[in-house]
């Protein structure tokens, strides 16, 4: 039988006690989807505003807050204790006492890719993660345009809209790799570690993708569309989603001096600084960044 867009994700998943946990977070996702694509496609006769958030160019839309209440909503509705972060509304006030005394923490990022929306590009995805401590063991992204979904599960490997999912190896290219680049909107225009990076990647890459959606980046890693994704002080509300998307298709992430990389929600975000890529593709991967360095 042929796989519709989203069927895969209601594929039986091997036994995992947070099987219940993905099946609400994929549902959630596809719920806030669902409500944002009448108005990514055109279809939805009223306008939805843009506001600054912030002094560092950020923006907020309506639909970012439609689409966080909903998921919210559906995860307190079945784990009333746990704790959640939000992009927009941050910890939730109004929390009920003693939440995350479980250490389970959701991450919603109801809209990564809202500078996006804001100028009529509709490249952007839905963002739902589940940390048990500081561990993230359910990730998914959805694409509210196309209605495709790709979600992971800790130990229990990744899916796409087709089925299970592998960063698939691709042809080495003379001209270098193919790689997404972000960093943190906390991260200044001059700041000269960003700046080195950023342009030492673009000299030694075929192409320096910045999506300013980065699960969107995650997820095409995850299928293998690209060979590498390196990461500067990384926003943390989007990171667990995508790493444990990444990490269960078969990538591998390694902060940038080749050390071990932890993907989890507490800490700064200097400590958010990541290469991932195939592990075939790490050297190659952790020597550019590293000429990148030398060159700062």
């Amino acid at each position: 039988m042929l796989l519709t867009a989203d069927d895969a994700q209601d594929l039986p998943l091997p036994a995992s006690r947070f099987a219940g946990e993905h099946r609400l977070a994929v549902s959630a996702a596809r719920e806030a989807g669902a409500l944002l694509r009448s108005h990514l496609r055109g279809e939805a006769p009223q306008q939805y505003a843009v506001r600054s958030k912030g002094s560092l160019g950020d923006v907020v839309t309506d639909l970012d807050t439609l689409a966080e209440t909903a998921i919210v909503q559906r995860i307190r509705a079945c784990f009333p204790h746990d704790r959640i972060l939000a992009e927009e509304a941050g910890e939730l006030a109004g929390e009920p006492a003693g939440a995350a005394a479980n250490g389970r923490t959701w991450l919603v990022d109801p809209l990564d890719g809202t500078n996006n929306v804001a100028i009529g590009l509709a490249a952007c995805v839905v963002g739902i993660a589940l940390c048990a401590g500081d561990e993230p063991v359910v990730g998914v992204v959805h694409d509210p345009v196309t209605g495709r979904t790709w979600s992971a599960l800790r130990g229990c490997g990744a899916r796409g809209p087709h089925g299970p999912l592998r960063a698939a190896s691709r042809a080495s290219s003379p001209a270098g790799p193919l790689l997404g680049w972000t960093q943190g909107y906390g991260v200044a225009r001059d700041d000269p570690r960003a700046r080195s990076l950023r342009t030492g990647l673009e000299r030694g890459s075929r192409r320096l993708l910045q999506l300013w959606a980065p699960l969107l980046t995650w997820s095409m890693l995850a299928r293998g569309d690209i060979d590498g994704f390196v990461g500067y002080r990384a926003e943390a509300i989007d990171l667990p989603a995508g790493a444990l998307l990444a990490t269960e298709a078969g990538a591998e992430i390694r902060a940038l001096d080749g050390g071990p990389f932890r993907a989890g929600v507490t800490g700064p975000d200097t400590d958010r600084s990541f290469v991932a890529g195939r592990p075939e593709e790490m050297p190659r991967l952790l020597d550019l960044v590293n000429r990148c360095h030398m060159n700062s």
